[in-house]
């Protein structure tokens, strides 16, 4: 597969009075990169960013059949959320990545590190906290000399 790769990171509860502006960012953060040559996308599947990014790159994918979405989820039992948005943005995905045999509390920082480590650019979602996965994806993509958008929230 030709193309570059771009993954998601963000947290998983938006403000509400935040949303619409997290989504239209979102698209235009999307479709950039597709402007840019990217072709695979990858969401790790987490509620909120994760979620609307996958649903974002989907419609994209319907319009531009050269797309294709990567979900990386951290443990087996993760691909059972009953959600219905989860199982509609999973079904939409060509790829599903299951990145560990079984949960403990390392399997995020696990799946933060393939997403960022296996992309050209990261899209950020990000409200300036200290601790947590988005900030550490952040500090991982500059340490990978990764390409890095942020969304301030």
């Amino acid at each position: 597969m030709k193309g570059k790769t771009c993954c998601i990171t963000g947290h998983r509860d938006i403000p509400p009075d935040k949303l619409s502006y997290v989504e239209e960012e979102l698209r235009k953060a999307v479709k950039e990169a597709i402007e840019d040559g990217f072709t695979l996308f990858i969401s790790g599947f987490a509620e909120g960013v994760d979620l609307l990014f996958a649903s974002i790159v989907i419609e994209e994918k319907e319009k531009n059949p050269s797309l294709h979405l990567e979900a990386a989820i951290p443990y087996p039992t993760r691909v059972k959320n009953k959600s219905p948005l989860f199982q509609k943005m999973l079904a939409g995905c060509d790829f599903i990545n299951v990145l560990c045999d079984k949960y403990s509390p390392s399997v995020f920082f696990i799946r933060n590190r393939y997403m960022v480590a296996g992309s050209d650019r990261v899209i950020a979602v990000y409200d300036g906290r200290e601790k947590g996965g988005t900030v550490f994806c952040i500090r991982y993509a500059h340490t990978q000399e990764k390409e890095l958008k942020v969304i301030m929230i």
